[in-house]
């Protein structure tokens, strides 16, 4: 429906009208399906030309086609995308495991790869619905954020058959605006939900010591709780809003026949992702971390936020996080009075 010499014109003539430079721009591959447009660039660089300066420029060529969306993607970053998928599927095919979710995991692994330029969640689950295991496959550790909300609706749909624990501190660690998104969530998907109360002071008071970062100690003692949790219960996987951990490493063993997997990064998946996903269930999103912790932490001792920056730079580095979202989760941290 576009050739690459329309959208080049286009794009150089938005550009000239906000004053941007006119600049040679390099697209691989366009597709469009559903009334959105997808423009494969060669490099990053021709990405952000088309993007320009805070999405000015895309944001214009979306409104003068009349369009829902335009995604703006970088070849090399489908290379890398594409390489990843590879690597867990044959990781999750070599699981000696016989379990519906991961079966139909694999399925969706195989979809994207044959459609990587143009998958969309959203519109996949609307044309896959796939049947739920008869017995609990997966304990989802659920906090209310959207990754492990996003990762939740996956496990649904993927017919894990799942139940969904959430680890209790306390509201300066899990604040009552995500157990709102918790209960909206489980009650829409309708899975079975548990509060585990805890008992972190020790967490909190290695925090305010202002030697310790919190989401550490944090992290670790949750994924204990989630483990022993499946454990008690002879529940074959824990399930994690991780995206960090694909390829290889996506699904691990963990101890006595009980396996982690980490299901956004299985998928390879982005923030923008999950958001085309989740947006349907009206969810509360929050800026930055959402953990006041975390928050009250940067405040009184702020060299601590070069920590929490490292986990930021990981996730773009690992194209988990755009630079822009980067940006603005690192800006959050400076806005903390």
């Amino acid at each position: 429906m576009y050739s690459k010499e329309f959208l080049l014109k286009e794009i150089n003539t938005i550009r000239e009208e906000i004053g941007h430079d006119k600049v040679n721009i390099f697209i691989e591959e366009i597709y469009f399906k559903n009334n959105e447009l997808w423009i494969i660039t060669e490099d990053r660089p021709d990405k952000s030309a088309i993007i320009g300066k805070g999405g000015w420029v895309v944001g214009k060529l979306r409104e003068k086609l009349g369009l829902d969306s335009i995604h703006v993607e970088s070849y090399g970053d489908f290379l890398n995308k594409n390489y990843k998928l590879k690597l867990s599927k044959k990781t999750i095919s070599n699981l000696d495991l016989n379990l519906v979710g991961l079966k139909n995991l694999e399925k969706t692994i195989d979809y994207k790869l044959d459609n990587i330029y143009s998958f969309n969640f959203d519109n996949y689950f609307k044309e896959h619905e796939y049947n739920e295991s008869k017995k609990i496959e997966a304990v989802v550790a659920l906090s209310g954020g959207v990754d492990s909300s996003f990762s939740l609706i996956l496990a649904k749909k993927l017919g894990f058959n799942p139940i969904a624990v959430t680890i209790d501190p306390g509201t300066i660690i899990l604040p009552n605006q995500f157990k709102k998104n918790i209960k909206i969530v489980t009650e829409s998907l309708d899975v079975k939900h548990e509060y585990i109360g805890t008992d972190y002071s020790e967490v909190v008071s290695e925090a305010f010591s202002g030697n310790v970062h919190p989401c550490g100690r944090c992290s670790k003692n949750t994924g204990n709780l989630v483990k022993q949790y499946a454990k008690d219960n002879e529940i074959p996987i824990i399930i994690f809003g991780d995206m960090l951990a694909t390829g290889s490493q996506c699904i691990n063993l963990q101890e006595d026949s009980l396996y982690r997997l980490n299901l956004p990064a299985s998928l390879s998946v982005g923030k923008q992702e999950i958001k085309s996903l989740i947006k349907n269930y009206n969810l509360s999103t929050f800026k930055g971390f959402g953990c006041p912790l975390l928050y009250e932490v940067h405040r009184k001792f702020p060299h601590m936020k070069k920590f929490s920056i490292q986990r930021i730079l990981r996730e773009t580095r690992s194209g988990a996080l755009e630079p822009g979202e980067a940006l603005d989760l690192i800006w959050s941290f400076y806005k903390t009075k």
